[in-house]
């Protein structure tokens, strides 16, 4: 099943930004040094600009990727874990 560029784009949000809105993230990280802010909107406009010139299938490919590597992680940490 194949997800969409907004899809992908929410999800590599999540996985990054967590659970704070990616200009708030931006805005909080401006507030604790206006460096590391500008530094900090820089990237996010390179991620959306990433977003937009990947093609649907590479960015899919991104996320099983990433998840596959946080799943493998997670059960290696919790060996036990059911």
């Amino acid at each position: 099943m194949s997800i969409s560029k907004t899809e992908a784009k929410q999800l590599l949000e999540r996985m990054i930004f967590e659970e704070t809105h990616p200009q708030d993230w931006v805005q909080d990280v401006w507030g604790l040094s206006p460096l590391l802010g500008d530094s900090a909107a820089k990237l996010f406009e390179v991620f959306e600009a990433l977003i937009e010139c990947c093609p649907e299938s590479q960015l899919e490919n991104l996320l099983q990727s990433y998840y596959q590597q946080n799943f493998m992680s997670d059960d290696q940490d919790y060996p036990n874990h059911n």
